[in-house]
């Protein structure tokens, strides 16, 4: 798993908010921004801590209906 540079992504928007409103961007309009892509953000940050765990729950499903599929077997001829 390749850890992600959170470190660097801080320090750019830092710099990218101290540029926004040293040419005059009002800070209102910086907070209302950051509101409005504070539910995308997050939404891609959860995801991105779900990778892969989805083939995991599919394969238990696959499992689970093969041992399913076996127990409905006619038992005729079995001992």
């Amino acid at each position: 798993m390749k850890s992600r540079p959170w470190g660097l992504y801080a320090i750019a928007l830092a710099v990218l908010v101290v540029g926004l409103v040293t040419l005059g961007v009002p800070a209102s309009t910086l907070v209302v921004a950051a509101l409005a892509l504070a539910c995308p953000l997050m939404m891609m940050f959860m995801m991105s801590g779900m990778h892969g765990r989805c083939g995991g729950a599919n394969q238990n499903a696959e499992r689970h209906a093969a041992s399913d599929m076996r127990d409905q077997q006619p038992t005729t001829g079995r001992r």
